[in-house]
């Protein structure tokens, strides 16, 4: 099944290792491309799917640089709007270690695809030979306007009957459009008028009380403490607001440090009615995958959102307790990844879905 995501790319600046800005301005940063839903196709198209990229960028030698990359994943280039005006958004990352926490700083502000309205799509065309749509939350926080695209595209995903799914994916920095507004205000307001059209939810442990209003009991992710099983109270609440919702799938990290977390997921199926959770273990019993030294945790719950579109669509996979288990191993691999993207390879995630979890060298 062909899946687009639309929304921003943009150009991920990392000083290499643990370093800080500081220590390295002026200097030397290793030099990428991320954004949420472009790291999704990656992940799909990296794991054998079919995927496209619908996004609008500049016509410069940038845009060509991102089309060559997508290229040696196999994305599909041709929902690229290249346009005049505008310019290639920028962040900044620095990767936390121990008890220090890593940091994002944007710089997107006036970027070819915030200036973009519903009126510059033709998403009938982007969508024909499609079967499924994902956005997330980012693109309707970056601008009025992105909104607006962005509640047009579920719209006529939704009309002309493909599944689509949103990662709610709350930034506190982005959603300033609306000046006088409160940002979790204007981000629940914007979010829940897309979530008629919405089939699958996939979301973290804080997207669903920021994004939705709809909070998890005795739960303190700062803590690294989470009532797992409230997470099934959270997803039947928001499937009883949303009768549109089929899916919702939660991921759930425990974070202790920002080296070490433990890291799992669950998933309502709404047609059995049935939750389930991964990873297990051999007793049954939820048992998270305990990761001791991560290397980026950034992407990994875009690569999670991969992952699980991913075996949603492939027949032999897509059994709800098996799509689950798959996208929470592949999610669980990202974090031993640097950069945005996922090099995750489907073997390895079913070895890892399977139990083996040593990392010894495979020869």
């Amino acid at each position: 099944m062909r899946v687009v995501t639309f929304g921003e790319v943009m150009i991920r600046l990392a000083p290499e290792d643990f370093l800080r800005l500081r220590q390295v301005l002026p200097g030397r940063f290793e030099a990428t491309f991320g954004g949420g839903e472009l790291n999704v196709a990656v992940s799909i198209a990296h794991q054998g799917g079919q995927s496209a990229f619908l996004s609008s960028l500049p016509n410069n030698p940038l845009t060509d640089c991102l089309e060559q990359e997508m290229r040696k994943f196999g994305v599909d280039t041709g929902l690229l709007r290249r346009v005049d005006h505008g310019r290639f958004g920028i962040y900044f990352v620095e990767t936390g270690a121990n008890q220090r926490g890593g940091t994002v700083t944007y710089d997107r502000d006036g970027t070819s695809i915030a200036l973009e309205d519903a009126g510059a799509y033709d998403f009938d065309s982007a969508f024909a030979g499609a079967g499924w749509l994902h956005i997330t939350g980012i693109t309707p926080a970056i601008s009025q306007a992105a909104a607006g695209a962005a509640l047009a595209a579920v719209q006529t995903a939704s009309r002309i009957g493909l599944t689509v799914s949103c990662d709610p994916n709350f930034r506190k920095k982005l959603w300033n459009w609306q000046p006088g507004t409160d940002t979790v205000d204007l981000a629940r307001d914007t979010m829940r008028g897309l979530m008629p059209y919405i089939d699958v939810v996939i979301a973290n442990e804080e997207d669903c009380d920021l994004c939705l209003g709809i909070q998890a009991e005795e739960t303190d992710v700062e803590a690294g403490h989470l009532n797992v099983d409230a997470y099934q109270s959270v997803a039947r609440k928001i499937v009883t607001e949303f009768s549109n919702v089929s899916t919702v799938a939660i991921t759930l990290r425990e974070s202790f440090s920002a080296s070490h977390n433990n890291w799992g997921a669950m998933l309502l199926d709404t047609a059995s009615d049935t939750a389930h959770f991964a990873p297990l273990n051999p007793n049954g019993d939820y048992q998270a995958y305990e990761m001791h030294n991560i290397v980026d945790r950034v992407g990994a719950g875009d690569s999670f959102a991969g992952g699980l579109i991913f075996a949603m669509t492939t027949p032999e996979l897509s059994e709800p307790e098996t799509a689950l288990r798959y996208a929470t191993a592949a999610s669980c691999l990202k974090h031993s990844i640097k950069g945005d993207f996922s090099y995750a390879q489907r073997p390895e995630i079913e070895s890892l879905m399977g139990g083996s979890t040593s990392g010894r060298v495979s020869r």
